[in-house]
Order: structure tokens, then sequence, then C-alpha cells
């Protein structure tokens, strides 16, 4: 038997990255956490030459949308994004880096299908320090494969409850009468973790260069729908209220992507639904 293949894996203690250590563990993957704080370049550095991976995967960051602190933001996505690539080139020889971006990048756009080839215009300090740190990391794929990904909404067990879909599931686990949430009308798509790992893994075997990708199913909902899907997986009716304060300014309408890409890189059919998805939430 052949050596397993070592990634490095940041942001591993998160919610993805939970899930994609046991996901990749049992695919033929040694997976070391990386325990240095990615503003700190020495020990970075020292860190990842001590583990010298094959592959880097990039999850950590400050991921929910809302987050009060621009600053901190830029400072952990942006530039500690750059200290890891940085560090990465030190290490001679990587198979692929993975960059986690978001997409938020694309903001309000007149199209509801975003495709990796429209213009970025994103709308909050999240989506900017997502897009600055994409366009920063593209010139590090002369040193390394690299490919950015672009994750659209997706969920699971182990959520924060900060984020809507987890926090809903809770309420009806609580079999709570009301629940207060922002705008109810807005479509996204929440695909499962438990997919997205699995694209993580395909997208470690891709043979190109430099590559940047959605990581969706095309498959958009509102909120409506999704309180409907538990009021009858539960059977009771909850009541919603609408709170101004969540109520996000430049809310985006509608926001799914394109799998053409996704398709091409990975032949991905993914597997899990909506329903799925909430099942499995209210188990645990």
């Amino acid at each position: 038997m052949g050596s397993r293949s070592k990634i490095l894996l940041t942001g591993a203690c998160g919610f993805t990255g939970t899930h994609l250590t046991n996901f990749l563990s049992k695919h033929a993957y040694e997976v070391f956490h990386l325990s240095s704080n990615i503003l700190d370049v020495v020990d970075l550095e020292k860190e990842l030459l001590e583990v010298s991976p094959d592959f880097v995967i990039h999850l950590a960051g400050i991921s929910f949308a809302a987050h009060k602190n621009s600053e901190e933001i830029y400072r952990i996505n942006t530039i500690g994004s750059i200290n890891l690539l940085e560090s990465c080139i030190k290490l001679g020889s990587l198979k692929r880096v993975i960059m986690v971006s978001s997409a938020a990048v694309y903001g309000i756009t007149t199209n509801s299908c975003m495709n990796e080839m429209q213009c970025p215009c994103p709308v909050s300090h999240y989506g900017c320090s997502k897009l600055s740190m994409e366009l920063l990391a593209k010139n590090y794929s002369q040193y390394f494969p690299l490919t950015i990904v672009r994750p659209f909404n997706y969920t699971g067990v182990g959520q924060d409850q900060i984020f809507v879909i987890p926090k809903i599931v809770k309420a009806f686990k609580e079999k709570a009468t009301r629940i207060s949430l922002g705008n109810l009308n807005v479509y996204r798509e929440y695909n499962d973790v438990r997919d997205v790992c699995a694209i993580y893994e395909k997208l470690l075997c891709d043979k190109s260069k430099y590559n940047l990708v959605n990581i969706c199913s095309g498959k958009a909902i509102c909120l409506v729908e999704i309180i409907s899907i538990l009021e009858t997986i539960c059977g009771y009716k909850i009541e919603t209220e609408v709170d101004e304060k969540l109520v996000r300014k430049n809310e985006i309408k509608s926001l799914y992507g394109s799998t053409a890409l996704l398709q091409k890189l990975t032949g991905y059919e993914f597997k899990y639904s909506i329903e799925h998805t909430l099942n499995w939430m209210l188990e645990e």
C-alpha cells in the first residue's frame, strides 16, 4: 500500500474543516491541521516546512458576511491568505493549493445565475476581502497549481447558529412557536456540506495549472419554502416575523451559480437534497 498524500488544512476546527477532515481521512489522505496564526508569518512558514504537505486547502477566515469588524475581515481574509501563499512558495513543490473564496464576490447584478466569467461587483466588506484575495492569489499560480473556489451557501450539522438555516432548524427542534428572521423572500442555494467536501476532494485531482470555479448546485430556494418543508417534517406551523435589524442593506434578491465549469472539472452530481440536509440537522 502506498503512502497517503499529506494535506495541510487551515480552519480545520471550523464547520467545514471538521467535516472535510473526516471525509479526506477516509479517502487515503493524511490530514494535518494548521495550528499557527496565519498572521504570524514566521510560525506559519516554520509549520509548513515541518509538515511538508502535498496539498494545502485554505478554509480559515471570517465566513459570516455580516461580521461587524471590517478591519479584521481584511486582515484575516486577505492578508492572512497571502501570508499563507507566500509561505507555500518556500515548500518548493506542491501538487495543488485550494483557496476558498465566496460567491459573495458577485454582488448585485442583473443576472441571477452567476458564472465565473462574470465581472465581480461585491457590495460588502466580506465580499471585497474575498475578491482582493482572489486577485492577489492568482499571481501565485506561477509557483504551484492553484484552484480558487467560490462556494455558494451551504449548511449542515455543526454550523454556527448565527447562520440562518441552523437558526431555523434549532427553532423547530425546540418546538418554538415564533421565529424572527430577516428577508424571507431572497433566493439562495443551501447545499449540503457533505457535497462540498466531496467536491474539494475531486478538485485536488485537477490537472490544470490554474482554475477559478463555483461550488454550486444551481438550485436556489427561499426561506419561506424551507420553513414550509420543516413544518411538514415536524408536523406543526411556526409564526415568522421580519426583524428589520436582520435585513441586510444591498440584499441580493437571487443568487445561484452556473455549474458548467464544475461539471467539466469534476463531473460531480450532488447527492443531498435540501430535505435530506434538514432531516440530518433535525436528527442531530
